[in-house]
């Protein structure tokens, strides 16, 4: 089976003031042709560390996609470094100078002679026009392995790959196989306990093969299988999916790229209920989660800090006399906020975050304290609590994701 190796070069890269989102996607296309790819590599515009990186890639890959480096400015230097790494001469390709001459011509821009650079290409190159910008593309092909250079701009990439690249891999490398995937997306069970429960699927698959990944509050098991197309890929996928559901049950909350708010959105609909919710330390992020969700059934959203604002909210509430008793006992306290909210917006569902944060704390993720999650329909509760509580936003985004998922169990079994 092919291999390849993604190479990104750009010293922007490297200082962080880009994000390199095209070997991310690459990765992704790669992933779907059955290709292999083992290493991802990123160089800043330096001709010997680039010689160094290309040189590597194509002793360990079949294939090597470069990106960047193709503009007409001096640290450009992606054309010059192919060519000395292939050891060939770095010519002028008359039919590239043309068709960038044409570009600026045709929408009355003066061409600059350092224009001119991006016309040449390694000799013997196969020349590849990119009809979306002024960096022509090309293809080298070495007895060691081909290289495909590509400019970083992302719209003309990603022309270039579906267009040319992925046309050229099938043709190359006969490609007659597609890698399929399936994610479950779990929540209310830690990646650790995720990994007990389908540990045997990691270790063992072959085709289908398994993994973990971990989100803040969620956890994704990704199955995928390599076959001719994509329908027999889903054939081999299905009985692990099917297994896996046997064993996690009510946990998997939605699959590939559904989420948490259009699985709860979906719900409200299904049920015909309306929600509100007062939050504190997410600070409007549960508020976002639920108008993602259903902006028509979401009806009011409160956040609330410190005493002051929490006594306040509980003024009108049906246990106004005892907020001192209740600020005693955190979960009744954060059961009567959902009561209040509710009763307050009109809605059918009250939703209440409540945290008691540690204070000495600063962590960003998973920072000590309690949080009290509530829901209510005005005559049960169904309730969370976690030993966590802080302002980091991996937290905060972690403690939303937890209230939504509890929204969801509520509409999916009721509130005892």
């Amino acid at each position: 089976m092919a291999t390849a190796e993604i190479v990104a070069i750009g010293s922007e890269l490297l200082l962080g003031q880009i994000v390199d989102t095209n070997s991310t996607w690459m990765a992704q296309q790669l992933t779907s042709l059955g290709v292999n790819m083992y290493y991802k590599s990123v160089v800043g515009d330096n001709p010997e560390r680039m010689r160094e990186v290309l040189s590597r890639a194509l002793e360990r890959a079949d294939f090597v996609i470069t990106s960047g480096g193709l503009g007409p400015t001096q640290d450009d230097l992606t054309r010059e470094v192919v060519a000395e790494v292939t050891s060939r001469k770095l010519i002028l390709h008359q039919p590239f100078l043309e068709q960038i001459q044409h570009r600026f011509r045709s929408r009355g821009f003066i061409m600059t002679p350092n224009n001119e650079r991006q016309a040449y290409m390694p000799e013997g190159a196969i020349p590849v026009t990119n009809p979306n910008g002024t960096a022509p593309s090309f293809v080298v092909e070495d007895p060691r392995g081909s290289i495909f250079v590509l400019p970083g701009v992302p719209f003309e990439l990603k022309w270039l790959f579906e267009n040319e690249v992925a046309p050229y891999l099938r043709r190359k490398f006969s490609l007659n196989e597609i890698i399929t995937y399936r994610v479950l997306k779990v929540a209310e069970l830690g990646e650790s306990r995720v990994d007990d429960l389908m540990g045997h699927f990691i270790a063992n698959s072959k085709n289908p093969t398994v993994g973990v990944l971990a989100h803040p509050g969620q956890v994704d098991i990704r199955i995928a299988a390599k076959a001719p197309s994509k329908e027999e890929a889903m054939k081999l996928i299905a009985p692990v999916e099917a297994e896996m559901r046997q064993i996690i049950g009510k946990h998997i909350f939605a699959v590939d790229d559904e989420t948490i708010e259009q699985t709860v959105g979906n719900l409200l609909r299904e049920k015909k209920k309306t929600i509100a919710v007062c939050e504190d330390l997410t600070g409007g992020m549960v508020t976002d989660r639920l108008q993602e969700a259903d902006r028509e059934r979401f009806f009011e959203g409160i956040i609330y800090n410190g005493q002051t604002s929490l006594r306040r909210l509980l003024t009108h509430s049906r246990q106004a006399n005892r907020i001192d008793e209740l600020l005693r006992d955190p979960q009744k306290l954060a059961d009567e906020l959902a009561w209040a909210v509710r009763e307050q917006a009109g809605s059918d569902l009250g939703l209440a975050v409540y945290s008691l944060p540690d204070l000495t704390d600063q962590s960003q993720n998973l920072a000590r304290g309690q949080t009290f999650l509530s829901i209510t329909d005005g005559k049960g509760f169904k309730t969370r609590q976690y030993q966590m509580a802080g302002r980091g936003r991996p937290d905060r985004t972690r403690m939303s994701f937890n209230a939504m998922a509890l929204v969801r169990l509520a509409l999916m079994e009721g509130i005892e």
